[in-house]
This record gives structure tokens, sequence and C-alpha cells, in this order.
């Protein structure tokens, strides 16, 4: 007889097994790709840091642009080949989150927004004045997946893991504790582009662990 609720579990088991595999691949591997062509650019081209050093957020506008370059280019290099090869995938794909913040904050970022209306025209590619960070907004969209989901059983993190006779995959937890790193996570990036922001969620992430402490006591 058929069951329409077995029938439906049976299939969102099946996207679910499915998607622990193919989805994060084509994340690190598209990202993997856009970075290794930004950082190949950078590598190949000149040093147009200086033009816009005082754009930069803190401290990235104290540090030379020379070494801000370098920097960039061999975050972009190296975190592209460990996303693709998916090794160190947390840490590589937050590297890269923070880099597109500054991009973003130097770059895309409007620079006076008088009103929500500027900020929207500002989500788009072409900069007509009101900035164009629809891209990196995709690409930390992205990349989010990547550090909270992790990179999927195709991966060297999942191999490695298994060779050290670790849970690769363990179970989920959302307790307040994870909604601390969760806001650790968000607020250090969003400091160096929405510095009132990016500080209420270090202050939620301060209080959701004071909470946790408490909670477990």
């Amino acid at each position: 007889m058929f069951n329409a609720i077995s029938t439906w579990e049976s299939l969102t088991a099946r996207l679910r097994g499915i998607g622990q595999l193919v989805p994060p691949l084509i994340l690190r591997l598209l990202m993997g790709w856009e970075f290794w062509e930004s950082g190949r650019e950078k590598y190949l081209g000149d040093n147009w840091f200086t033009d816009i050093k005082e754009k930069f957020p803190f401290p990235f506008n104290v540090i030379p642009s020379d070494i801000s370059w370098a920097m960039a280019t061999y975050f972009e290099l190296g975190g592209a080949l460990l996303l693709i090869a998916g090794l160190f995938t947390r840490f590589a794909a937050y590297s890269l989150l923070v880099l597109t913040f500054v991009a973003t904050a130097a770059a895309h970022w409007p620079d006076m927004v008088a009103m929500w209306g500027d900020l929207a025209k500002g989500y788009a590619i072409t900069d007509m004045g009101y900035g164009n960070f629809k891209l990196p907004l995709l690409f930390v969209v992205m990349l989010l997946p990547l550090i909270f989901q992790g990179p999927g059983k195709i991966s060297l993190d999942f191999l490695l893991s298994r060779k050290l006779k670790a849970d690769p995959m363990p179970e989920p937890l959302a307790d307040a504790y994870a909604w601390s790193l969760a806001f650790l996570a968000l607020g250090i990036p969003f400091l160096m582009l929405l510095p009132k922001f990016g500080a209420a969620l270090l202050v939620g992430a301060l209080a959701t662990f004071v909470y946790g402490r408490y909670a477990r006591a």
C-alpha cells in the first residue's frame, strides 16, 4: 500500500545522501577555480592596491601595499588549491571569506549609503557609482556552506579523518556554543564591512557563550 510519508522520507534520504557528495564538491571546484583565476591575475599583474590602500579596513590599511598584494595573491592561490583538494577546507574557506569581505570593503562597497535604495543599486556587477558587491556577496554565500557543513565526503579531509579514526561527520549540534561560534565566525569579517553590525555579532557570541556556560552549570 502506498505510504506518502515513507515515500517522502525515502526520497529525501536519498537526496541528502547525494547531497553529502555532489554539491560540496561542485562548490569547492567552482570557488577554487574562481579564486585561482583571481590569484593568478594578481600574480601576473601589477599591484594596484596602492591606489586603494586608504579604503582597506583596519588593520589592512596600515600594512604596506606590497605585503597586502602578496598576501591576497598567495591566499587566493593557496586557498584555491586547498578547496579543490578538499584539504583543511574550513580554514581555506574562512580565509577566503575574510579576504572577500576585505575586498568588498575596499573595492566593491558604496562610498556612501544615503538610503537602502542606494545599497540595493550596489547589488550589481557593473559599478554605476553605488558599488558592485553582487559577485562577492555570491562568493560569501557559496563559501558559508563549506565553512559550516564542511567539504563533503569526496575530499581529502574526509579521508584524513577516517585515517585518524575520527568521525568525519559528527552529529550536528545547535546549542548555545554553536551559536556563539557562528556569531564569532560572522562577526569578525563583518567588522571590516559593517563595524556596528560586526560588533553586535561579537556581543552575541559572548552572550551565547556565557549563557551556554551557565546552562551547563
